[in-house]
Formats: C-alpha cells, sequence, structure tokens
C-alpha cells in the first residue's frame, strides 16, 4: 500500500472493488486495510441485505488503524442504483472529515453494475475531489469452472424453458460480464480450488468477453500484493467509452429479479452441525448466497458461515461483545420467489 501514487489534480483516489456473489471481495478489502502500511483508508461497504453483514464483518475484526468512523455501510439498496440519495452524500461526509482518508475501498454488493458507480464520478459535487484509480473485478474460479456462467444464451434459454419454475429472464451471466467489462484488473480468487487445467479454462473464458487485454490475476482469499490493487490511476470515470455494458443506464438495472430475506439462525451444539442446516438451505430452489453469523454453546467467540452453491464455509471472527444479544441471524439472497418454506425447514434442522 506504500507504492507512490500519482494524484489526478491532488483528487482522493478511490478503488472500486466488484464481483458476483460470494467471489471474496470481503476476504479483499480485510487484506487490503490489514496490509495498509499507515495509509489512512476508508471503506464504502454495500450489501445486498437487511444484515449489513459485510460492514460488520470489516469493522469488527480487530485491524489496527481501522475504526468504526472508517467504515460506512450503504445498505438501502444496489449502490448503482442509489448513487444520488446514498453514495454522494457517503462519500462527501468521508471527503470533509478533519482528517479524510488517503484512499477509499468501495465494496459494491454481488448485484451491483460498476459502471454506473463509475460514471458517478463525474457528478459535480465531487469530480473534483475524487478519481477512480481503478476497477477490480473478483472472479469466483470455481463458481466459472463449474458452468454458473453460460456463453450461449440461446442454450442458457432454452434450459429455462424446461423449466416451470422459472417465469423471468435470468440477468446473472449479464451482471458477470458486465463486471469483468468494466475492470481495470480481474482476480481469479479461490484459485487454490481449481487444478491448473481449469484455471487457464476459467482465464480464457473470461478473456473470450473482453474486447481488450485486461490482466487476469490468480489468487486464493483475497492475498494478492497491494501494489497490484492500490495505484493503478486508471481515471476510470474519463473512460467511460472503452467500459462497455449491456446496461448503458442505471435505469435499465433492474433488481425485480432478485430478492434478499433476514432469517434467525438458532444455536448449533457444532460449527459443522451449522453448517449442514446451510449446506441443506443452499440447495432450497432459487437460492443464490447465505452469508450469516451464529452462537456455539461454550464458544466465546461468533461463528460466521457463508454458502454458496455447494460450497459452505465457517470460521469465528471476533468475540461477542458484552451484554451483546446471541442472535444468530442469516441472510439469504436468491431469484425473486426463492423457496422460503424450504430454507426455514432446512435451517430449523
Amino acid at each position: 500500500m506504500n507504492a507512490p501514487q500519482a494524484r489526478s489534480l491532488g483528487k482522493i483516489p478511490c478503488t472500486i472493488i466488484t464481483g458476483f456473489l460470494g467471489a471474496g471481495k470481503t476476504t479483499l478489502v480485510r487484506h487490503l486495510l490489514e496490509n495498509a502500511g499507515g495509509k489512512r483508508i476508508a471503506v464504502l461497504v454495500n450489501e445486498f441485505g437487511d444484515l449489513g453483514f459485510d460492514g460488520s464483518f470489516i469493522a469488527g475484526c480487530g485491524i489496527s488503524g481501522c475504526t468504526a468512523e472508517d467504515i460506512v455501510e450503504l445498505p438501502n439498496g444496489c449502490i448503482c442504483c442509489t448513487v444520488a440519495d446514498d453514495f454522494v452524500p457517503a462519500l462527501e461526509k468521508l471527503l470533509d472529515r478533519p482528517n479524510p482518508p488517503e484512499h477509499i475501498l468501495i465494496e459494491t454488493s454481488g448485484l451491483a453494475l460498476p459502471k454506473p458507480l463509475v460514471n458517478a464520478f463525474n457528478w459535480p459535487a465531487i469530480r473534483s475531489r475524487v478519481t477512480v484509480d481503478g476497477v477490480i473485478a473478483v472472479v469466483d474460479g470455481p463458481a466459472v469452472a463449474d458452468g454458473q456462467f453460460a456463453d450461449d444464451p440461446d442454450a442458457l434459454a432454452a434450459q429455462a424453458a424446461q423449466d416451470a419454475a422459472v417465469g423471468h429472464d435470468n440477468p446473472l451471466e449479464e451482471v458477470f460480464e458486465d463486471q469483468i467489462l468494466c475492470a481495470d484488473l480481474i482476480l481469479l480468487n479461490k484459485s487454490d480450488l481449481v487444478d491448473a487445467a481449469g484455471r487457464e479454462r476459467v482465464k480464457a473464458e473470461i478473456a473470450a468477453h473482453l474486447p481488450k487485454a485486461i490482466k487476469i490475476v490468480e489468487t486464493a482469499h483475497g492475498k494478492v500484493e497491494p501494489a497490484l490493487i492500490v495505484g493503478l490511476n486508471a481515471a476510470a470515470e474519463a473512460d467511460l467509452a472503452g467500459r462497455p455494458s449491456h446496461h448503458e443506464s442505471a435505469e435499465d438495472h433492474d433488481h425485480d429479479d432478485f430478492e434478499s430475506l433476514d432469517f434467525a439462525l438458532a444455536t448449533a451444539a457444532s460449527p459443522e452441525e451449522l453448517s449442514a442446516r446451510v449446506a441443506r438451505a443452499a440447495e432450497a430452489e432459487g437460492v443464490l448466497r447465505l452469508k450469516g453469523f451464529a452462537a456455539i454453546p461454550g464458544k466465546p467467540m461468533r461463528l460466521v458461515v457463508q454458502g454458496v452453491g455447494r460450497r459452505v464455509s465457517h470460521h469465528y471472527d471476533r468475540a461477542w461483545a458484552a451484554g451483546e444479544a446471541k442472535d444468530g441471524r442469516l441472510v439469504v439472497i436468491g431469484l425473486k420467489g426463492f423457496d422460503r418454506k424450504a430454507v426455514e425447514a432446512a435451517l430449523a434442522g
């Protein structure tokens, strides 16, 4: 993080971190904060859900030099759709601090289109004060290797037509493609879970969608040399024409195909038991992502559990605060109308 950065006319650089659900954006942000090298960094977090989990995950991690005022959550919908109401005021608040940050990391939700957000940096209120240092797209290597995103839209449409449960067009492929098309650098995360041939196949698939050469860097657990991420000096807000999109305006980006619901997560006897419940819930029709925390009897730490597709992971992130209610919660993100009863039944054990 100590690499020299040439700021454009004294503007504060911002790095936009985009990527699909569960790709590892928050893990990357934590890694960058842990390796800030004394640089004052602030984070804007936009989690699509009522729990605001990603913000608490970062703010409560005990990273040296990272205070509560350095983490700003924007929970009121996707950041690319709430630019005027949420993003610009939050950014101005950070810039107006007596000791403003030297760099700002912006973690979008998994459903966000980065181009409208990049364009927001041209708004009169902020365009003379900040610049987009770079857009980083975090890609879930195993998910792409497993064929989560189809190259052939006709085949995808045919598959959807055979499924009576699908009553709408699925925009996931377009969201994914828009994110990598806007990127200055693509991180192929969780590369340790894909063999060499699989990694090359995924990189070739990503490159096939790109009209220009964009560097793809393999990484695991979001661990990458910070100098590769920070200091790109891309000034992306001045390069909108070079970042094609399926949706050229925020109005075209409709989240009605998705919904996010908050479920109670009862105490479990062990992490394995809790993970088994979450894994069953992940199999419910229409579920895309699960993320939350719970208490384990006899353990002073809060257990974090996450599920994407068939993969469920868990770890202890921090101690429960004195007097804090140990009420577990789980945010489930899925296609609109996903099987809520099946999720509830799975979580009940």
